[in-house]
């Protein structure tokens, strides 16, 4: 994908989220924390066109990574990974994508990863749609490496700047975010 082709589809994305998942409201966070606003990216990641470009970005952020599979946390990470996993395919480009559960399921095979098994050693990448401190982000890769899984990179939609790179990367995982909060606060 041509840079100017992704930076067109960052913009459709940024507006997209400005428009339907950015609100300016006192509100609590998953990490506790109040805030002024709220960045609610499944408004936009579970709307047709939010997947798609969503997908697309973040796929051609990893193209030329060598991984096994790409996935995250359970909610975020949802809506992501069915369409990281159906563009990758249309385009030829299959990639299994996977789900950390909060907690392993009571009956069944009783896992936390959900999704085509992945091999002890193999490396992957942890997606999300929003940080704020990483804690979601850094249980999912807690998780994964007690499997014997590699992880060290993860990718946000939105990066609200309140400390998950900072966390992250005392886990030796990078944070690449497609937007950061101060973007929407303009």
């Amino acid at each position: 994908m041509m840079k100017e082709e992704l930076n067109s589809l960052k913009k459709e994305l940024f507006k997209e989220l400005k428009s339907n998942a950015f609100f300016r409201e006192k509100i609590t966070l998953s990490s506790g924390k109040r805030a002024n606003y709220y960045i609610d990216c499944r408004m936009v990641t579970l709307s047709s066109k939010g997947s798609y470009l969503s997908a697309k970005i973040i796929l051609a952020m990893i193209k030329q990574e060598n991984i096994a599979a790409v996935g995250g946390p359970t909610l975020g990470a949802d809506p992501l990974v069915g369409a990281i996993a159906t563009l990758g395919y249309l385009n030829k480009a299959p990639i299994n994508t996977f789900i950390v559960r909060k907690a392993p399921k009571l009956h069944g095979k009783m896992r936390r990863i959900e999704g085509p098994q992945i091999k002890k050693g193999s490396r992957v990448i942890v997606i999300d749609d929003v940080a704020t401190t990483g804690k979601s982000i850094l249980e999912a890769v807690e998780v994964l490496r007690q499997d014997g899984i590699k992880v060290d990179k993860a990718i946000v939609i939105v990066d609200r700047q309140e400390g998950a790179a900072h966390n992250l990367t005392k886990k030796n995982c990078s944070l690449i975010s497609i937007f950061k909060a101060s973007e929407f606060l303009k």
